[in-house]
């Protein structure tokens, strides 16, 4: 696998609290020079990169990073990243919700985010490192039946990041309409590689710019 195929499955990722107008607008710079898949920056500076980066695939996150606001408030967040040029976005569940063994209203919770997002797509968060393996596989049920768009791993800011049983758990139980995304953790190219071999079709990581050299064709 080249450097470049690896790299066009890679949200280039940027969101720590502090990062700055700067870093972002190098982060997007580096996204379109490269052709990752996308940038996921925090949802303050959507508006900013879009206006900047007028081509450019932009994911942003919401209930970020512990996913417990209400319903309700995810779906504002989501239109209003959307409104602002957001092109894909990466909720966080409410694991409360899963931990009740209330997986009703977590399906519902995706569900409706999902009506938000219109034809954008919608990437779930379900934080693994938190999860039982009875709770990930029905989770894989609940973003089927929801209609979202990606499964996805972690954070990056839990008590750990992607687990490559994760990923295979997830290709046995997710349905064929969803994709997998692998976040957390993963920083050097074996492990991109190795995940995208599992069966991921997005990987998050801050950890791109070591494929943005050499032999990226």
């Amino acid at each position: 696998m080249t450097n470049q195929e690896i790299l066009s499955h890679i949200d280039h990722t940027l969101l720590k609290a502090d990062a700055s107008a700067e870093q972002i607008e190098m982060l997007c710079g580096e996204a379109l020079e490269y052709h990752t898949a996308s940038v996921c920056i925090p949802a303050g500076y959507v508006k900013f990169a879009r206006e900047k980066f007028p081509e450019l695939n932009i994911c942003t996150v919401i209930g970020f990073p512990l996913g417990y606001s209400t319903a309700a408030a995810k779906c504002f967040e989501a239109e209003d990243a959307i409104k602002n040029g957001a092109d894909e976005i990466d909720m966080v569940i409410n694991l409360g919700d899963v931990k009740n063994g209330d997986f009703g209203e977590v399906e519902r919770e995706i569900a409706a985010v999902k009506r938000s997002c219109g034809d954008k797509i919608l990437k779930v968060i379900i934080e693994t490192c938190y999860l039982t393996r009875e709770e990930r596989i029905a989770l894989c049920c609940c973003v089927t039946r929801a209609g979202a768009d990606y499964i996805k791993t972690s954070t990056g800011f839990g008590s750990a990041g992607a687990d490559i049983e994760d990923i295979r758990l997830f290709a046995e139980h997710i349905g064929e309409n969803v994709k997998i995304k692998a976040a957390g953790g993963i920083r050097t190219r074996e492990d991109m590689e190795k995940f995208l071999a599992a069966g991921c079709d997005r990987i998050g990581t801050s950890a791109a710019k070591l494929l943005m050299s050499g032999d990226t064709h």
